[in-house]
């Protein structure tokens, strides 16, 4: 098998070995408990006996969600990612055996839908805005191309080149058209830099021009008889879509699916926001392979209204829970959607960024949401997920252990068990730190050869030892500055280095290294953040931020209901507590709260009669919340 490499493939998963306080045993618990969980879900669901009665050549009896086949592409994804790291017999067995149902579920024409093959075979195709067939596709592609760099074999990558051959042939001659739901787009991506093969690339940006410039999709919508998914639930799918593919008077929106305009045209980060992340991811992945001025301009233009007017302090994004998505900007209600799949797509879409830029912010944006928007879609045991994440609740949001609509669970894994990819890159012959995560790494820079360990003790403390060995070898190493900083010292041998950052975020050295020891420390003073003016949800009130974490009051941790607290001190203390939520810093503080004294047969007083006193609050880590007894939770405090 040939292969075009790309952007950032130098440093591969295989090649990094995590071995960090804070991420070690979240990643073994996803090996061991949620992967092996979502195994024995992907049976209890009806997803691996869709593909056996395909196989066996039967029809009807479907089971699942019309998509439920990505299902099994996403867990056979995460699973690779485990096997390009470490020996598992038993994992490695599963995967076999699955890739085995998929390859003999197989149509001879390469065409891989079980919905489609088992209910309505004659009617492939039609209904592209909404039964996922592509977007199916794509993570068949995704997950063919990690098993094979994982394992060498080309047993799921045999299939996926088939049917991304048959896709192919279809689309741009027989039918032009695009998916509702991305995906299918940076697969191929993945596809051409695994096998050489352009027409993959060509494909990709196929699906990517067209998007906004043809009307396939609204007369999908004004043709409903003609499409497939009829018989999926009654019918019930098409006039779902209708609600979120139409304006109030019925007329064609095409912003659910970022197919309102031409994405180079595209002012503001619109619709369905995984549908988003993983079109710009796409889109970002095509601007690497071909430099296109106008194509980065738009890109970077909607990452600046992301970041900017519609992102949530956590890093999550998409507030409505109507449409799964994005709608004004400065709407960020704290009773928000947040899908833990936008934040997994906004990881993707920074760390394909950075690999076009080396800009740090898109390094700082991961670890932002990794740290918050995504690891509170995951309960600490491993077992249970949050579908939404919203910064308040009044004590029924919780994580539940599967979803009939289960795309975030399998998400999750495989983004856990690839942190490996986001820790290090390599750009024009420097290597790049751009996570603190306790790890090794062996790869080739030039023509050397690089050692890098390191040992961070973030998020709760800010010390970062990196020791570098390129026998003597000159080569440049950029450390991320994270932007949440006051101040950064560091040292090279126990001697302190005066350096400036420049503009792109990292402090560059450039030294012969052997044994060489570099000393970083970053200072983790706790902020009051403020929101913009016109976030009208967190008007008068501050979020407290430590280091890469956003803490939050959860109700089992302070005496008060949460509403009463008001103007949280900007005195406060923190505290490693080793037994709590599996070791976590705690802030400490004062707040004011109203003075009961009085109001025991009283419902309305004069604000004259009113009082205040100041008492204790405990705030915690945003993304270990709900993991003890129910109750309350505010990200956002009276000011």
């Amino acid at each position: 098998m040939s292969s075009h490499g790309g952007p950032g493939d130098t440093v591969t998963l295989a090649d990094v070995e995590v071995d960090d306080e804070f991420w070690s045993p979240r990643r073994e618990r996803n090996r061991k408990v949620t992967i092996e969980y979502q195994y024995e879900q992907l049976e209890e669901s009806g997803t691996l006996e869709n593909f056996r009665r395909v196989a066996a050549g039967e029809s009807g009896g479907f089971q699942g969600m019309w998509f439920q086949d990505s299902d099994a592409y996403k867990w056979i994804e995460a699973a690779s990612y485990v096997l390009a790291q470490r020996d598992d017999p038993e994992l490695e067995e599963n995967v076999d055996a699955v890739i085995s149902l998929i390859a003999d579920a197989q149509g001879a024409d390469g065409y891989v839908n079980t919905y489609f093959s088992l209910v309505e075979p004659e009617n492939r195709w039609t209904n592209l805005h909404m039964m996922h067939e592509l977007y199916c596709a794509g993570h068949l592609i995704e997950s063919a191309v990690a098993h094979y760099r994982a394992t060498g074999k080309e047993t799921l990558l045999d299939v996926a080149i088939d049917f991304a051959d048959l896709v192919d042939d279809v689309f741009g001659d027989e039918i032009q058209g695009v998916p509702g739901h991305e995906e299918i787009e940076l697969a191929l991506v993945k596809l051409y830099r695994v096998t050489g093969t352009t027409r993959y690339l060509d494909l990709a940006k196929y699906f990517i021009d067209l998007r906004g410039t043809d009307d396939r999709l609204a007369w999908e919508i004004d043709n409903p008889e003609t499409l497939g998914g009829g018989e999926y639930e009654d019918g019930a799918i098409i006039p779902d879509a209708r609600s979120v593919f139409t304006h109030e008077d019925g007329t064609y929106d095409g912003r659910y699916a970022q197919a309102h305009e031409p994405l180079r045209d595209q002012e503001t980060v619109d619709g369905h926001s995984v549908r988003a992340m993983y079109l710009f991811a796409a889109a970002t992945d095509l601007a690497i392979e071909t430099s296109e001025s106008e194509l980065i301009e738009a890109i970077e233009r909607l990452w600046t209204n992301m970041t900017t007017k519609r992102m949530y302090v956590t890093g999550g994004i998409g507030p409505e829970e109507a449409h799964e998505g994005f709608t004004t900007n400065y709407d960020l209600r704290n009773d928000a959607y947040a899908e833990t799949c936008a934040a997994i797509g906004s990881v993707y879409w920074n760390q394909r960024l950075f690999e076009l830029t080396g800009e740090a912010k898109y390094a700082d944006l991961i670890e932002r949401t990794l740290y918050n928007g995504f690891l509170a879609g995951v309960s600490l045991d491993g077992t249970e997920f949050f579908y939404e994440n919203p910064l308040e609740s009044d004590g029924d949001h919780h994580r539940k252990g599967w979803f009939t609509c289960a795309c975030c669970p399998p998400n999750a894994a495989r983004l856990l068990a690839s942190l490996g990819e986001y820790i290090y890159s390599q750009r024009e012959s420097e290597l790049y730190v751009n996570q603190y995560v306790s790890s090794t790494v062996t790869t080739t820079v030039g023509d050397a050869t690089v050692k890098l360990s390191q040992d961070s003790s973030l998020p709760w403390s800010g010390g970062v030892a990196i020791d570098v060995d390129a026998d003597g070898a000159s080569v440049p190493l950029r450390l991320r500055i994270p932007e949440w900083t006051e101040s950064t010292t560091v040292t090279v041998n126990g001697e302190p280095l005066e350096a400036s950052v420049p503009s792109e975020g990292y402090l560059e050295l450039e030294r012969e290294w052997t044994d060489d020891r570099i000393e970083l420390t970053v200072d983790q003073t706790v902020t009051q953040l403020e929101a913009h003016p016109d976030v009208a949800a967190d008007a008068g009130r501050v979020a407290l931020k430590r280091g890469p974490l956003v803490y939050c009051l959860e109700a089992v941790d302070n005496d008060r209901p949460l509403h009463q607290y008001e103007d949280p001190s900007s005195a406060v203390s923190t505290e490693y507590r080793p037994d709590l939520l599996e070791g976590a810093t705690v802030i400490e503080g004062e707040a004011s709260v109203p003075d009961r004294e009085g109001w025991d047969d009283e419902l309305y007083r004069p604000a004259s009669e009113t009082a205040r006193e100041r008492t204790e609050f405990t705030a915690v880590p945003y993304y270990a919340w709900d993991n003890r007894d129910p109750g309350s939770m505010r990200v956002w405090i009276r000011s």
